[in-house]
């Protein structure tokens, strides 16, 4: 270790019972990421030596979570959820720290961004403090530790909301939670702290009070989108930040370029990649790991989850997830791409079609009413109305393969496994059980039999008999109640 090195401590073993939900508070999902997650994110950016998670409710999923977003990252179990100092003690003894930069961040905060924990760390060092704090000035600041600051402007000390006396809670500089520590201080000023509060809690912002006693430097470094700071402690905060955090996500997507026509009505998760010239019409929801290419216009009413669209492509009411729209592509409206769909250049997905594992080639289309499972259609293909890609069994699904250039008539149902050649065409109504021959023309079904009479004889008396009379007698020849005789 040496005097350089960065730690950053990430609590995380709350239950966040207000939440009233099974699932633990940092792991609730907001824009496309949990809580924490938008944590670690941040986390990221500072590229410290070693990340420690503290955890404790719901232990086994947050540390799977966390190890899936950070794979080396030092987990610290906290048995006992006896306050944030008993917190970063168990991660100091977990990880072994003892020299170096000490950064303590909340899980539940997802506004917060890199470049503001990377400016709060600059400063700490610079000025070479054995404390410092993220600190923030809010119209109301109920809830918050209360920055205690001398005559000179100096940082005493921070109070709890519950332990302030009236006249400090009118104090409107805030503690965010977010601190920074010289390490060799933070061990040694850990073992110092008491739970003699209204909590009966070991609280970590006590050290403030500590390295003031020692002579130690404290420093307080404002910021001003303070909201970077805020977490959410129920089902109602958390909505409220979501709003806000898509606000922020789609506003830097337009500066960067990107056309946004109703942003109100517009949500993209943090992870979603757009290019210059992407037009988004309103209703449309762009989630998990979307990626649109230049010159692509998505919605109205559309939802891409985890997709990736083509330069030029356009989706209208749409759902797609996992699935690959190439350039110059056209998809619905209505229609609904399921995972492994993948389309060519300029191939088409049209009106009520669903998709699913299905790759079309270039140019290839499937304008109407019809259902492709498991099948590979070839390049400048054309599916006829209302086709039924019958893909399993019962048992087992099965693929179906649609060569160049076929011509398919309308309702068409291709029976799994079976291939229709380069160049093959089949009639309407046909039923495909066999594999077509390139070229070949495949249908099914006897030849058509006409039963003259057959609708007066059985339906007489209705409006249908008596129009198919009408047209027997011919335009101009009046039925015998309507008048004309003598």
């Amino acid at each position: 270790m040496n005097e350089h090195e960065l730690t950053v401590v990430v609590l995380a073993a709350g239950g966040g019972t207000r939440m009233k939900s099974k699932t633990v508070k940092v792991l609730h999902p907001i824009a496309g990421r949990t809580m924490i997650g938008h944590v670690l994110a941040a986390v990221r950016t500072l590229e410290p030596h070693r990340v420690v998670a503290v955890i404790g409710h719901q232990r086994e999923q947050v540390a799977t979570h966390v190890r899936e977003l950070v794979p080396d990252v030092v987990l610290a179990v906290q048995e006992v959820l006896d306050g944030t100092g008993g917190a970063v003690r168990v991660a100091m003894e977990t990880s072994g720290t003892s020299r170096g930069t000490v950064v303590v961040a909340t899980g539940d905060t997802p506004l917060l961004e890199g470049e503001s924990l990377r400016k709060f760390v600059a400063d700490h060092r610079a000025a070479e403090q054995a404390v410092s704090i993220l600190s923030g000035i809010v119209a109301d600041p109920f809830g918050y530790g209360r920055i205690l600051r001398n005559d000179e402007g100096d940082v005493e000390g921070i109070v709890e909301e519950k332990d302030a006396t009236p006249q400090q809670r009118e104090i409107a500089e805030i503690s965010s939670g977010i601190l920074a520590f010289d390490a060799e201080f933070l061990v040694g000023a850990l073992p110092r702290l008491t739970n003699d509060n209204a909590k009966g809690e070991y609280y970590l912002t006590d050290t403030v009070r500590i390295a003031r006693e020692d002579g130690l430097t404290v420093g307080a470094f404002p910021i001003d989108d303070v909201a970077q700071t805020e977490g959410a402690n129920d089902r109602v905060q958390l909505a409220e930040m979501g709003r806000e955090l898509n606000r922020r996500i789609v506003t830097r997507w337009m500066r960067d370029g990107v056309t946004v026509m109703d942003p109100a009505t517009t949500w993209i998760d943090a992870d979603v990649k757009l290019a210059e010239d992407v037009t988004i019409l309103p209703g449309t929801q762009l989630l998990g790991a979307t990626v649109v290419a230049e010159d692509a216009v998505i919605g109205p009413d559309t939802t891409l989850k985890d997709c990736e669209v083509g330069a030029g492509a356009r989706v209208v009411r749409a759902h797609a997830e996992l699935s690959v729209i190439g350039d110059g592509a056209e998809v619905g409206p209505y229609a609904r791409l399921r995972p492994g769909t993948i389309l060519g250049t300029r191939s088409k997905i049209g009106t009520f079609v669903e998709t699913k594992n299905a790759h079309l080639g270039d140019g290839a289309k499937v304008p109407h009413l019809s259902y492709v499972g498991d099948a590979e259609i070839g390049e400048q293909a054309n599916i006829g109305a209302g086709t039924i890609f019958a893909n399993y069994d019962g048992i087992a699904k099965h693929r179906t393969k649609v060569g160049r250039w076929f011509r398919g008539g309308s309702n068409n149902t291709f029976v799994a496994p079976v291939e229709l050649g380069d160049g093959s065409s089949t009639g309407g109504g046909t039923v495909v059980r066999r594999n077509v021959p390139p070229g070949a023309l495949a249908v099914s079904g006897g030849p058509q039999r006409n039963l003259p009479g057959w609708v007066p004889s059985k339906r007489a008396g209705t409006p249908q008999a008596e129009a198919a009379e009408e047209a027997h007698r011919g335009p101009g020849r009046a039925s015998d109640d309507q008048g004309g005789g003598h």
